[in-house]
Formats: C-alpha cells, structure tokens, sequence
C-alpha cells in the first residue's frame, strides 16, 4: 500500500524536457498524461509500448507501483471493485536488459463508482476523423452509457451512419483534420463527405467563408448546445511530416495546435460552459506489415510512431492547465492494445478491440467528471 493518495501529479521525465534539440532515438522519451481514469467493474490499462519511444518495447522491462491493479509484460490492468474507488498514486519505472533504469514517471488513478453520474443528462457531440467515422467507438461508448447507474445521454451532430446505432450521431470524417473543421468551404458539394464544407464553416454576410460553430448548433442541432465535446483528431493532420526532421515536425505540430485552438475557441464561445475533452491521438498497430499493406513502404511504423509520439508530448504540453477555458485531455492513448487491439492489415484503425478500448477511456472521463 502506498502513501497518501494526490490529486494531480505533474509529468515527469527523466531525460528532461521534450523539446526539439532533444528528439534522440536513443531515448525512451517517456510520456504519461497526469491522470488516467477507471470506473468499477470496468477494465482500464496501460499498455507500456505506448508510452515509450522505442522499436524494441520487448527488450525492456517496465515496472509499476500501485496498490491496485496487475501487471503483466506489456501492459499493467485493472477491474476496479467498489471499494477501490479513489484516487491511488501511480508510478511506472523502465529499465534495460541489464536492469539500468531509463526513465521514471508517475500519474494519479482516479477510480469512480459504477453509478458515478446517475440521475443527470449529459448532451454529446463527438468530432472527428476516419477512427470516428467508422462509428464503432460511439457505438460502444452509447452502449456503456446506456448501463445501469449512467447518466441519460444524447448525442449531437449531422453524420449518421448506416453502423450508427440508436441515438448516435457524430461529426467524424475520414482524411479530416483539426485544420479542415476550422476553414474547410466547398462551395459545390456533391453530398458526400469528401467533397463538402466543414460542419461548422458557413458563408458569412461578406460573402466569404467563416466558422461559425452557433450557427451550426442552431441548424444542425435544433438549437442545442453540448454539454461535452469530444475531440479525436491528429492522425492525418501529421501523418506526412518528416520524422527524421524533428525541427520541422515541430513546425508542423506547431500549426496543428493553432487550428485546434481556433477550433476550440469557437466551440467555447458557442457552448461557454460545454467542456471541451481533447483526446491523446492514439499509438500506431505495432507490425511493420500493417504498413507494408496499406502505404507499400512509402510510410513505415517507426516513422509514424516518433511522429504520434511527438504529437502526444506537445499536446500535453499545450493543453495543460486549461481547465478554466473548460479544455480537459482524455488519456485515450493509454488504453488501446497496440498489437491485439488492431487488425493483421491495417496500420492506424484499430479493431473493435480496440476501438472498445478507446471508448472505454472516453466513458471514464466521462463518468469522472
């Protein structure tokens, strides 16, 4: 049993800052989100190959300290019992195969009941790329949320696919980027969504496309504000940087960031008190042939995973300590099996393993807030 439980814990690294000048293939560069949630009777992990930077996660040896939970040699899990619930301080260790430590760092476990919420209403809206588009992880989390002990739920947005089930709707697209919801206008859509405006872009009175994420509450939603909106984007924003070119990835990560916080700020001022949940962007499928299948060795594995790697410690970094803008992150890059969580031939869309797993960690948020 460890000491006294904290609320927060700040990131740290052992190889100091993350910063450009510093993107060395030799260092592990490990990352942690200061909190991860899990709700009783739900199973939520760590996967430790998505929390390091390296192409051989198999010769290293992670170890974690928690008064909760099982650990096994890719990953540490839990299924929280009643009397769990709490905050439990988490420490995770890795070392080499000579047992020389590499890096160190810690978050907080925060467990909340099975009935946390019961008896509210929560309104969704999730926005996103191609991961959302699929529809199979807002399936779920309708599915979770639609357990005893849950919040009633709704979910805004115009795209229904034919997979959605009863009562799920989204804004994901496939290809979409956190640049193409900010200013994207199509002025001949052909009704689909590869040839159409953003949902949130609209011609102004001058004439020339603006966001304007009031008027699509008013027309798309009947006039409803969200009350959480869930963000999970990045992959095809950064997907073509060049990962061998640390500098300009930053330049490229560095734009990124600026179209999501336009994004974010129209958001906040449509919806002010709607909180605005920011998803990690996931790891990649850890085969090599996954990528041999779907790019024919013009993007590998290793170059996509130092690029995401990248994106997760600037995004940590950008958006921390914007609660009182009502900006929060989702550790969704925690809990997501980068091997059994991804099918043989595809080298970013998880499985529905996967994507369970992604819902999970949005519905833990959720049900922690």
């Amino acid at each position: 049993m460890l000491g006294r439980c904290f609320a927060f814990s700040i990131l740290f690294l052992v190889f100091g800052p993350a910063v450009a000048d510093d993107v060395a293939e030799s260092s592990l560069r490990l990352t942690l989100p200061p909190t991860m949630n899990a709700v009783v009777g739900q199973e939520m992990g760590l996967y430790f190959d998505n929390i390091v930077l390296t192409q051989s996660p198999d010769e290293l040896q992670f170890d974690v300290t928690c008064d909760i939970g099982t650990l096994s040699h890719n990953c540490w899990t839990v299924t929280p019992s009643a009397d769990q619930v709490g905050l439990h301080e988490f420490t995770v260790s890795v070392s080499d195969s000579h047992g020389v430590q590499q890096g160190q760092g810690a978050l907080t476990l925060q467990v909340v009941p099975a009935d946390a919420r019961a008896g509210e209403s929560v309104t969704l809206l999730i926005v996103g790329d191609s991961l959302t588009h699929a529809t199979v992880y807002p399936n779920e989390l309708a599915r979770l949320l639609g357990g005893q002990g849950n919040p009633d739920w709704s979910m805004l947005g115009s795209h229904r696919p034919d997979s959605a089930t009863a009562g799920v709707a989204h804004e994901g697209y496939g290809g979409w980027t956190w640049q193409r919801f900010a200013n994207h206008y199509e002025p001949d859509p052909d009704g689909t969504y590869k040839k159409r405006s953003s949902p949130f872009v609209f011609l102004g009175e001058n004439g020339q496309p603006q966001l304007d994420v009031d008027r699509f509450f008013d027309e798309a939603c009947d006039g409803e504000r969200p009350d959480t909106v869930f963000f999970l984007l990045g992959i095809n924003d950064c997907f073509g940087a060049n990962p061998d070119d640390p500098i300009a990835m930053d330049v490229r990560i560095d734009a990124v960031l600026m179209h999501a916080d336009t994004v974010l700020a129209a958001f906040h001022e449509a919806a002010p008190e709607a909180e605005l949940a920011i998803c990690l962007t996931p790891p990649p499928n850890t085969r090599e042939s996954a990528f041999e299948a779907n790019y024919r060795g013009a993007y590998h594995r290793w170059g996509w995973k130092r690029i995401q790697h990248r994106l997760v410690e600037r995004m940590l970094e950008h958006f921390a300590n914007r609660e009182d803008e009502k900006q929060f992150l989702v550790p969704t890059e925690l809990f997501i099996d980068p091997e059994n969580g991804y099918p043989e031939n595809n080298a970013v869309h998880p499985n529905e393993v996967g994507y369970h797993q992604l819902a999970t960690s949005m519905y833990a948020w959720l049900k922690s807030r």
